[in-house]
């Protein structure tokens, strides 16, 4: 069946909603419920996926029209230097952070992954994720 055209192609359009990725963010921190965790601190890696709408930047190629890669890098960082028992509170916390401080940022999703965690077996890692949305 041919496709059949589209009367006025301006108004079909409305935005280009996009998704940035934030990817493999390396931290050292604290975080863990036992005292060994909270002292030595481990290995952790965050991904965030953001999902706005960048319609403006992609026509003009203008920063301040969407989301800065550097501005979730220091969000992330903070937010992971902030001591916590559980990788979730630190995952809500970064979502929270992120979703407060930039408000160009529709829906994001942030996972944190701890290497090596202190159970009794072989363990490579564990992840947990969190989305948000407005």
């Amino acid at each position: 069946m041919p496709e059949r055209p589209i009367k006025n192609p301006k108004s079909a359009i409305k935005k280009t909603m996009g998704v940035i990725h934030v990817s493999g963010i390396r931290c050292y921190a604290y975080h863990g419920c036992n005292e060994e965790e909270q002292r030595i601190g481990g290995h952790y890696i965050v991904d965030i996926e953001i999902n706005t709408d960048f319609d403006t930047a992609a026509l003009t190629d203008d920063l301040s029209k969407t989301v800065d890669y550097v501005e979730v890098y220091e969000i992330v960082k903070k937010q992971m230097e902030t001591r916590s028992r559980l990788i979730e509170h630190v995952a809500r916390r970064i979502g929270d952070a992120l979703m407060n401080q930039i408000e160009r940022i529709q829906q994001v999703a942030v996972k944190v992954t701890k290497f090596h965690p202190p159970i009794n077996g072989d363990v490579e890692k564990v992840s947990t994720e969190i989305r948000k949305s407005r």
